[in-house]
């Protein structure tokens, strides 16, 4: 079956990495066109194939991309209601049924055997062995046999969460048990009522020596050649911190008419800074404290002449007072906000990285993205980052941080680039 479109070298040598082996990882970053090597090599291989992938991901990018890359594969969508989804995954004609994690334990209920291969797109996804949905998934698989995942990053969050991602792909690079691979790895501590975990000196380099042999790494040089710059642009913001002192030294703050924001242990508190950094704190309603956000996030949309913006946002009370400012701005949610932003029609795209950040092309319609407040998580960043600065984007890509100073917005920052580090160790020891 051929693709109508030429992979780019490094996504050929991709494709046939994965058509050679039954079991196998793909790492690459976001944007460098995991999707289409995997078709690839799909389109290539004989047999019929279950993809799971994030929700947006299944039901936008995989039968787009398949049009492009393997349009002689028959591509069905596994979601909606219950006999929907039944009659795509017994749908003789589909060479590939797409569905999302969300189905697993539906999919767990379901005859399988008529799918030789089963992709996982964003495999970290299956991070905790010990979550229903990889136990429910374990049960059924066990007669595909060939398997191949997709990531953008093994330990965008620690070691620990590399073993669930290659044992659903290949059990036999790190064993069966979690427990046996924390005990060869990790040193083990108390801090208050709970066990964690610390990597063994050496233990990084020991585990990605184990699973190299099945994962093929794009070395970020070879790909970011391909893109135009990336450019970060911390924007250092202040406000009053008289009230923020007062919960971050108390756990609580009184706001006024008897109403009380309290939080009740120190993650909690942490919570709640990070939305006072924003300018607001949740309580029986939502309350502004400042709009020194606001504002920047304006300043910036009128200096860049209007110009399409991301704007990442955490919080449900973030959006909705960006909805109420900005007359043109549109949820990525709503009908029809894609194909509109990629069209050029949409002023501010407000979204979420944990229900944006994966696998949607949005590279056509703009070339600005801002940051409202972060995630602790490396994972979602990246993703989210990666959704302008990838493949088919033609312009310099500007992302900016608000920061406001003397706040949590700083350590979160900081925790984001210590866990880069991290991730950045790891693909130094794939490689080959």
């Amino acid at each position: 079956m051929a693709a109508n479109l030429s992979l780019r070298p490094y996504q050929r040598t991709a494709a046939d990495f994965l058509f050679r082996r039954d079991r196998a990882m793909l790492l690459a970053p976001v944007g460098a066109g995991k999707t289409a090597a995997t078709l690839t090599a799909m389109a290539e291989s004989e047999g019929r194939w279950l993809v799971i992938a994030p929700l947006r991901v299944a039901t936008s990018v995989w039968p787009a991309e398949a049009a492009r890359w393997a349009p002689d594969l028959r591509v069905r969508v596994a979601v909606g209601t219950p006999n929907q989804r039944v009659a795509a995954l017994y749908d003789d004609e589909a060479d590939v049924v797409v569905s999302n994690y969300d189905n697993l334990q539906w999919l767990a209920d379901h005859d399988l055997s008529s799918f030789t291969g089963i992709v996982f797109d964003e495999l970290t996804r299956l991070k905790n062995p010990s979550g229903k949905r990889f136990k429910a998934l374990e049960k059924v698989i066990k007669e595909i046999d060939v398997r191949w995942g997709l990531t953008g990053s093994f330990t965008s969050n620690g070691l620990e969460d590399v073993f669930g991602q290659v044992k659903i792909v290949d059990q036999k690079l790190l064993g069966r048990s979690k427990g046996a691979f924390q005990q060869q790895y990790f040193f083990s501590f108390l801090r208050g009522n709970y066990v964690e975990y610390e990597p063994r000196p050496g233990a990084l380099e020991q585990v990605m020596d184990r699973i190299k042999p099945a994962t093929y790494v794009l070395e970020p040089g070879v790909y970011t050649d391909t893109l135009p710059p990336l450019h970060t642009v911390e924007v250092p913001l202040t406000m009053d911190l008289t009230d923020y002192e007062t919960m971050r030294k108390n756990f609580v703050l009184e706001l006024g008419n008897d109403e009380k924001a309290i939080a009740e242990n120190a993650a909690v508190v942490t919570q709640k800074l990070q939305q006072m950094a924003s300018g607001f704190v949740y309580a029986l309603e939502t309350h502004w404290q400042s709009t020194h956000k606001l504002d920047a996030l304006a300043d910036l949309l009128d200096e860049n002449q209007r110009a399409p913006t991301i704007v990442w946002y955490q919080y449900v009370a973030e959006r909705d007072e960006l909805m109420r400012r900005h007359k043109g701005a549109r949820d990525v949610r709503d009908a029809g906000a894609i194909d509109d932003w990629n069209a050029g029609k949409v002023e501010a795209l407000l979204a979420h990285p944990a229900s944006a950040g994966h696998g949607l092309n949005l590279q056509h319609g703009g070339c600005r993205m801002v940051w409202l407040s972060l995630p602790w998580s490396l994972e979602l960043y990246e993703q989210a980052v990666g959704r302008l600065h990838r493949s088919g984007q033609r312009h310099d890509v500007w992302n900016y941080v608000l920061l406001t100073d003397k706040t949590v917005d700083h350590k979160i920052w900081a925790a984001l680039r210590d866990k880069k580090s991290l991730a950045s160790i790891a693909l130094e020891a794939l490689k080959c």
